[in-house]
């Protein structure tokens, strides 16, 4: 199977950690490698850890070492996730997690997230891998919030929504609270209405905490 690799290191490498089952946390397999090489992906399952079926450029698969369960489908650009992919989560069955843009590895661009069940939670901008720009959160499938985000948090302008879809909550938001807005009740009546963080009801002040 190694006969036709002429690396005498290459073949010593792969033998040492065969023999000493020592683990490597990412180990990349290259189709165009195994061409040259003579090298079966079965080689590759004698580790744990995570390891990339991939071309270095293009379309390419991730999967946990361990049960061969898949991580990742989508592009790749030198070795890193860039262009359109999927995530599975490995502790519930594969279902997908995400599916959307990516760049230097990380998600950048429009996507959406997924919870356990397979069901959408989330679906808007993205930068470095943080919620950033637009979106919209779900719950059990029902818009819960659409607004604004910066660095993962709720941060500008939204809307937040009971369960049957009425009005909750509309204004601003600064790192996930309420800041300026009007508070509602099921009824679409006026709780209170906030403004930098005070509450207003006939002309009482309440402290948000």
């Amino acid at each position: 199977m190694l006969k036709k690799i002429k690396s005498s290191y290459f073949i010593k490498l792969i033998i040492a950690f065969v023999d000493e089952k020592q683990k490597l946390k990412i180990i990349k397999y290259n189709k165009s490698l195994q061409k040259n090489f003579d090298i079966s992906i079965i080689n590759y399952k004698l580790y744990t850890g995570k390891y990339i079926i991939y071309e270095s450029n293009g379309f390419g698969k991730e999967y946990d070492g361990e049960d061969d369960t898949l991580l990742f489908e989508g592009e790749y650009l030198y070795g890193e996730r860039n262009g359109k992919g999927k995530e599975y989560d490995d502790y519930y069955y594969g279902n997908l997690k995400y599916e959307g843009e990516y760049m230097n590895g990380k998600r950048n661009g429009k996507g959406k997230e997924y919870d356990c069940d397979g069901i959408l939670k989330f679906e808007g901008e993205y930068l470095n891998g943080e919620r950033n720009g637009k979106g919209k959160e779900y719950k059990y499938g029902k818009l819960r919030f659409k607004g604004e985000y910066l660095d993962g948090k709720r941060n500008g302008k939204g809307k937040e929504y009971f369960d049957d879809g009425k009005l909750r909550f509309e204004g601003e938001y600064l790192n996930d609270k309420e800041w300026i807005g009007t508070k509602y009740d099921q009824n679409g009546n006026i709780i209170y209405k906030l403004n930098n963080n005070i509450k207003w009801k006939r002309k009482r002040i309440f402290w948000w905490w």
